[in-house]
């Protein structure tokens, strides 16, 4: 079997030539194995009718397997001729001859310093490209983070304009005041709180007691 990589047959034909020799070569084998056996079985068929022959079906089967070799031998022998025959004349696309799907590298021509160039160019414009959209995402990220921050901003701009209107409510327009105001309410409010916390622990301790 021919060696030849036989790249470009392999790319007009979607296979490659020497494939296509070895299932012809399989082929033609496997109907001379099958002929082989039709011949010896028509033979065993014909001793039965001469019961006095002296040829044992052994002896028959040793002849058969005999034949095959020397058939098998006479096949290969012209079987390589035949293939030689195809994959040069039949198989064989001429050096000369242009594909339609490779008429672009004729019509647009590169070296491999040019082809290498387009190479690099390529994977610096991939390059720029991926800075481009991790920058772009970090972008996303720092305004979706303003919104928050902006959200939170506004809340804090809410309760300021809540805190003047209670402010206003008591009587009380200045700002500063109106902070002393609510730390002195906060103070008094802390007051009950631990009040209430320890009449709840008396009272606590009292049910124990009891």
């Amino acid at each position: 079997m021919s060696v030849s990589p036989m790249a470009y047959e392999t790319q007009f034909f979607g296979f490659t030539p020497q494939t296509c020799m070895l299932r012809i070569y399989l082929a033609f084998q496997d109907y001379l194995f099958e002929m082989m056996v039709v011949v010896e079985s028509v033979i065993l068929k014909k001793l039965d009718a001469f019961p006095n022959c002296q040829i044992s079906p052994f002896e028959i089967r040793k002849s058969t397997e005999k034949f095959l070799c020397f058939m098998k031998d006479r096949f290969d022998h012209l079987f390589s001729k035949m293939e030689e025959v195809l994959l040069q004349l039949v198989l064989n696309i001429p050096k000369n001859v242009l594909l339609p799907e490779d008429k672009v590298h004729k019509q647009y021509p590169y070296s491999k310093e040019q082809f290498q160039a387009l190479q690099d160019e390529i994977a610096h414009l991939r390059q720029q490209y991926r800075a481009e959209a991790s920058a772009g995402q970090a972008l996303r990220a720092e305004l979706e983070e303003q919104k928050t921050v902006q959200a939170e901003l506004e809340k804090i701009l809410q309760w300021f304009d809540g805190l003047e209107n209670i402010c206003r409510e008591h009587g009380t327009s200045n700002f500063k005041e109106s902070f002393a105001f609510l730390t002195q309410n906060s103070k008094k409010l802390l007051d009950v709180l631990k009040d209430v916390e320890e009449k709840s622990k008396k009272l606590k301790k009292h049910d124990q007691l009891m």
